[in-house]
């Protein structure tokens, strides 16, 4: 898991690195500041979601099935809002950008 967590910050790193160094260089192409927005509402439903599984956890071991249930769920719609927003932001990218 540790390795999945490294993998993922390091290529999640050079994207922002490549977007930083790129940003204003196209002379012919769009800028990434034209196509790109900043989906905020959907990163704090993925950090949120971090969130409510770790105390989910956390109920479920000290025997609270009912808080870990809800919990869980929170977590499910969430995640799900999450790849919703991804969806979303990808469509755009590809069918009203391009």
């Amino acid at each position: 898991m540790a390795a999945l967590i490294i993998a993922e910050s390091a290529i999640f790193t050079i994207f922002v690195v490549a977007y930083l160094f790129y940003v204003g260089k196209s002379l012919t192409g769009p800028t990434p500041l034209e196509v790109l927005e900043t989906p905020v509402f959907y990163s704090i439903c993925l950090l949120s979601s971090s969130i409510t599984v770790h105390l989910a956890g956390t109920f479920l071991k000290r025997g609270k099935q009912g808080a870990f249930l809800g919990l869980w769920l929170l977590t499910f719609i969430l995640g799900g809002l999450f790849l919703f927003g991804t969806g979303q932001e990808w469509h755009r990218l590809i069918y009203e950008k391009a």
